[in-house]
Parts: structure tokens; sequence; C-alpha cells
């Protein structure tokens, strides 16, 4: 619809001169009232549908180019959301161009397509009429564009490449300069602004330079098509004035030929417009589909982990550098801490655990199953893992912490997690706001907040990573004892270093060199193993 909306428009543009063409020869020079009268209605018909077809055609075009973006939005945050993960290694700020810049630039894609077909149309209908005032003008015209359309595309191909060249290094230095300031407020104060500022300077410079040669190549792109344009145009304007002068055609068909060769400046032009955003739409199209087609992380199982209740957890000769051959159980119920000598293995324990990677060797199972062979949103819901970097949300406290628990369950989860302080210090309570990232809060009660909404969940199994790095020591010993009641019944596993949550454990199990050294409750591990002392209390 855009399109043929665009392209009648273009039509009616391309009649104008034609018309005035016509009154010229027709009303004016035989001063003929009556045939002026049937002209200017032809040019006020002309130009209502002209004026109406190109506002109607432009806003169905937005409303598509919109939509079309809209969607691909979705598609690249359900494909960032996707549990069996794939694009997680990717910065954050280049995810975000890609969601945003790209998938508007891709979008674009729909309207664009109409204005170059309108283009094209016009271009033809000028020659048309051209042809049809004097043959020998419109096979100029009608000559010229396939060398245009030509050169358009020939030229397009090299820049268009260099285009994505510039594009993909502007991107990638804008997303590491984006990921450094968002990092620099949590340096503030340690001595780390310099160096960070320095990156932050350097990324910058570096995507401000790739986008300047970006643009200056698109800048050249299209100023050779214009002036091949011009050319086309400065000839068929010198022919046109010769055949006049010589009498071959008359006052109103030189009037209508200067005019259509004037129209024929806004299609022929558009050219290299439209030829440099097909361009930057290929290049942003390749990053897309990049983000889209990145192959799965982990292989999709299909079948629904069979818990009812608490569940039990088993590392079967699980090798995964740095791990090798650990073998360990968790029972249905049972709190269990995990201690690792080396925070390496203690997060290659964690993506395991949560099935952001499959072992190389050994199976990692739930109540018996592999963990390969479960549908990976489902194991989730069954096998939640609060990682020791949980990210918030912006919106009020309910909203970050709620996980859909009517029974008062997320209260107890605030008093078992601290969070009930960090409830109580935000003006509104619940209702209190909390700015993206929980850059509004401390970050004890960031972390606290995090731990609450995996306590409010409720899973059958929970790990908790480091839940309390952040959180003072008088909360942590509050956490350590409340825990372990809100759990009752259902199957923890801690990897921590904290004493006060391993001492409540109801046993240890302590890895070093990738390997299960020993698992006994916390103060037997103390007194067999001078290692795990100084791991946990030093």
């Amino acid at each position: 619809m855009t399109a043929a909306l665009l392209c009648l428009h273009q039509a009616g543009e391309a009649a104008v001169p034609l018309l005035v063409g016509v009154v010229v020869d027709e009303a004016i020079g035989p001063a003929d009232a009556t045939a002026l009268a049937l002209g200017l209605g032809a040019l006020a018909l002309a130009f209502t549908v002209l004026s109406f077809s190109y506002r109607t055609g432009a806003r169905i075009g937005e409303a598509a180019e919109l939509a079309a973006g809209h969607e691909l939005r979705l598609r690249v945050a359900a494909r960032v959301l996707d549990p069996r993960g794939g694009v997680g290694e990717r910065l954050t700020g280049d995810l975000a161009a890609v969601a945003g810049n790209d998938a508007t630039k891709v979008g674009g894609l729909v309207s664009l397509i109409g204005f170059a077909l309108a283009a094209l149309a016009g271009g033809l209908v000028g020659a048309v009429f051209l042809l049809s005032r004097s043959p020998l003008l419109g096979l100029v015209v009608l000559a010229g564009l396939p060398l245009l359309l030509i050169a358009v595309e020939r030229l397009g191909r090299p820049l268009a490449r260099r285009v994505e060249r510039e594009q993909t290094a502007a991107g990638e230095a804008g997303a590491v300069a984006a990921d450094l300031i968002a990092g620099l407020r949590p340096l503030k104060g340690i001595g780390g602004e310099a160096p960070a500022e320095s990156r932050y300077r350097s990324a910058s410079t570096t995507a401000r330079d790739a986008s300047v040669r970006a643009a200056r190549g698109q800048a050249g792109y299209e100023g050779t098509i214009t002036l091949l344009t011009g050319v086309l145009l400065a000839i068929v304007a010198l022919l046109g004035g010769r055949l006049a002068a010589a009498g071959e055609i008359s006052l109103g068909e030189l009037i209508a030929a200067l005019g259509l060769t004037q129209y024929l400046i806004g299609p022929l032009s558009e050219f290299g417009w439209i030829g440099s955003e097909f361009s930057a739409v290929r290049a942003a199209s390749r990053r897309l589909a990049a983000v889209l087609d990145a192959p799965a992380a982990i292989a999709g199982g299909d079948d629904a982990p069979a818990v009812d209740g608490p569940a039990a957890v088993a590392l079967r000769g699980v090798s995964s550098e740095p791990l090798a051959g650990v073998e360990f159980a968790v029972a249905p119920g049972e709190l269990v801490g995990v201690a690792c000598a080396d925070p390496a293995e203690a997060a290659v324990l964690v993506d395991l655990l949560a099935r952001e990677r499959d072992p190389r060797a050994g199976a990692v199972e739930l109540d018996g199953a592999p963990l390969t062979g479960l549908e990976p949103r489902a194991l989730r819901e069954a096998l939640l893992v609060a990682e020791h970097d949980a990210a918030l949300f912006e919106g009020t406290l309910r909203e970050v912490v709620a996980a859909g628990d009517g029974d008062g369950g997320l209260d107890r989860a605030l008093v078992a997690s601290a969070a009930d302080e960090v409830v109580a210090s935000v003006p509104g309570g619940l209702e209190g706001e909390v700015s993206a990232r929980g850059r509004s809060l401390s970050g004890g009660q960031r972390q606290r907040l995090a731990l609450a909404r995996a306590l409010a969940a409720n899973p059958s199994v929970l790990v908790l990573h480091e839940p309390t790095t952040a959180v003072d020591a008088a909360s942590e010993a509050g956490i350590a004892t409340r825990l372990p009641l809100l759990r009752r019944g259902l199957t923890t596993v801690l990897v921590t270093t904290s004493p006060a949550l391993l001492g409540v454990a109801d046993e240890v199990v302590y890895l070093d060199g990738g390997e299960v050294v020993d698992r006994a409750p916390h103060r037997e591990l103390l007194e067999r193993h001078s290692r795990y002392r100084e791991l946990v209390l030093a």
C-alpha cells in the first residue's frame, strides 16, 4: 500500500509540469477561458491527489516501519532471554545497539522499499511524459536511467563493505564505552576512576573516528550519485532548449520538458540516498542476524522436570575446567554448603548447576535425570540459581522482589534476607521506587533484595552463590539464622566461603584443586583441614 500510494504521488508530481504545458498551449496562447478553467481544475485535482497519496502513504509506511522495528526488538530480546543462552558473552552495550539502532534501521527497510519503487516509478513516468512531448528527450532519459541505476549498484558495493566495517567498529567501540561508563560509578573513591576514564576516552574516540569515516564514505557516495544525476539532467535541459529554439517543439512543450526535467531531480537524486540507506540497512541486518542466529550455548532438552516438592541434585564425575571428576549429591530437603578454594571453581560449578554450560564429561542430575535432557525453561523454574552479581530492574520494591506469591511468602523472604530493613529505609516502603540496576541503593541493599527475590520464588532447589559478600556481619548472622528456617523441607545449595552460612549447613563439600577433598559438617572440616580454615576464616 505504501509503495502504491507513493508511486501515485510521483505520478501526480510528474503530471503537474505536463498539465502546465498543456494550459500554456491550449488556454493561455489562444486566450480560451474555458480551457483555462478546465486546466486549472485539472491542476487542482493533481495537487489534491499527490498531496493525499503522499501523506497517507508516508503515514502507513511510518507505522509499518515502527511495527517492524518493534517486532525485531522483541525478537532480539527473546533471543537474549532464551534459556539456551549463546549471546551472553556479548557486551551489554553491543546488544543494546543491536536491539536499538540496528533493529530500527532494518525496520526502516519497509518504507525504504516504498520510496525506492516510487523514485523508480517517478523517473519512468517522467520519461514517458517526456517521450510523449518529444521522443528524443524521452529516449535520452530512458537511456540514462539504467546507466544511473548501474552506477548506483556498482558504487554501492564497496560502500556497503566500508560502511559495515566502520559501523561495526563504531558499534563495538560504543558498546565498550557504554559498559565502561556504566561501570565508573562503583569505582568512585577506590582509585579506579583514572584507568576506567582513560579506557572510556580511548573507546569513545575510536567510536567517533569510525563514525566519521563511515559518514565520510556515505557522503562521498551520495555526492557522486548527485553529480551523475546532474549530468543527465543538464543534457536533457540543453537538448530541450535547442529543440524549442529550432521550432520542433512548442512553448508549452518546452515548459513541460523543463518542468519535467526539474521534477526528475527529485526521484533521480533519491537514488543516491536510497543506495546509501540500503548499504546501512545491509550492514545493520548482518549484525542483527548475528544475534538472532547465534548458536545456543546448550542443547535444549524436551522433558519436563518430574519435580514435586524437594528434589535431589547430584554431580556425577563432572569435569569442566578447572573442575576434574567432581562427584557429590544433595538429598531432597538438605541444605549443603560448597566451599571452593578457587573462585573460578565456584563460578564454573554455578554455571553448570544453572546450565549456562554443559560439562565436558560427567553429568549434573536433578532427581536422577541429567540436566541435558530437560527443557531449559522448565528446569530453571525447578532449579533456581541466584548468581552473585544478580541485577535489579527499575520499578517499585514490590515489583523488584515479588515472584507472584500472594500468600505471605514475600514478607517471609524479606525477613529471611534482612531486606525488610531495606524496605523500611526506602520512602514508600514496598511501593518505593528503585532506579535501574538498583543504583539508588548501596551494594549491601542490592544484594539483600536479590536474595529476597530468590527466596520469594520458592523453587524446589535453590542454589545461592555468595549471597552475603556485601552484607555487614550482623545482617549476615541474621540471614544465616533465618535462611534454614525458610528453606526447611526444600533443597538448598550454598556456594560460599562465608563461615556464618557454612556453619548452618547440614554438611559442607570442600573443593580444592578442582576435586572434592572432603565432605563433613563445617566444624569438622575446620578441625581436619588447615587450608579450609584459612579459606573460610581469613
